[in-house]
């Protein structure tokens, strides 16, 4: 039997250290942003106002985090987090939202794509500065959990969506867990889990073949290892669904994007 250990630990990188990218077409919501970094500590802002001119900052600067608006004059803030993920040196580029955008289709691309923070126009400094710590999280290697094993952790990482599961894992190895299996559904899921045994299962909910409330009905039926612990990450917003899902018998659930913070929390408490 394994014994986990849950202790808090702090970053210790600071936010005065981390270094970001403002893509704002408007000279006026630019320096609103950037009085409002640095009114949080930030001290070192970039600046662009096309896709294009942000993707160029971002190849030969490097920052830590990129802070976009949605519409920009040759894209879209989906579309520059999709080409920045396709950096091969920066695709783990932490980014954020700032829009007044609401309509799901447009914005669950971006959660899809492993976003801080989605932040409506205007913002609160307090929803800014939980999603400056939430790169903390993902940017500071220290930010592991003391005392648990995480080295000795096998996580199953579901999502039909590439990037989503890309930044799942990153997440997961920010806390010092290394030994992480894709699936690309609940089919592939379930197939998984006959050949392996794993510690516990983060699984998205909207899935096609199987989506994660039928994975988590086979997983709690009729897998073998029908007692491990299911995290699920959801764009989901349909408060019945979402309610039949934490009956199905998952541990514990959370929303895209969602705070590095609270995984590691929800996951420290799995094994407490």
């Amino acid at each position: 039997m394994k014994l986990f250990i849950w202790v808090p630990c702090m970053s210790h990188m600071t936010v005065e250290q981390l270094v970001v990218l403002i893509v704002e077409p408007s000279s006026t919501q630019w320096k609103i942003i950037n009085h409002a970094l640095h009114d949080l500590g930030i001290l070192t802002t970039l600046g662009a106002d096309t896709g294009a001119s942000a993707l160029k900052v971002i190849e030969q600067e490097e920052p830590d985090l990129v802070i976009s608006a949605m519409y920009l004059e040759d894209m879209t803030g989906s579309d520059l987090v999709h080409q920045i993920r396709e950096l091969p040196e920066n695709s783990d580029t932490a980014f954020m939202l700032i829009s007044s955008e609401t309509r799901f289709r447009y914005l669950d691309p971006i959660r899809q794509a492993g976003a801080v923070g989605l932040l409506p126009k205007p913002f609160s400094k307090q929803d800014l500065s939980i999603a400056l710590n939430a790169t903390l999280d993902l940017v500071d290697p220290d930010a592991a959990m003391d005392h648990l094993d995480a080295e000795s952790l096998h996580v199953l990482v579901v999502d039909d969506s590439n990037l989503a599961r890309k930044h799942i894992a990153r997440v997961l190895n920010s806390m010092g867990i290394q030994e992480i299996t894709h699936a690309c559904d609940g089919v592939d899921a379930l197939e998984k889990l006959r050949d392996h045994y794993f510690d516990f299962v983060v699984t998205d909910y909207n899935m096609p073949n199987m989506d994660g409330k039928e994975l988590v009905d086979n997983i709690r039926g009729n897998s073998s290892q029908s007692s491990i612990p299911i995290l699920m990450v959801t764009s989901e917003d349909n408060d019945k669904r979402l309610a039949a899902v934490q009956q199905s018998g998952i541990s514990a659930i959370c929303d895209k994007p969602f705070e590095p913070s609270n995984v590691r929390q929800l996951i420290g408490q799995l094994f407490s």
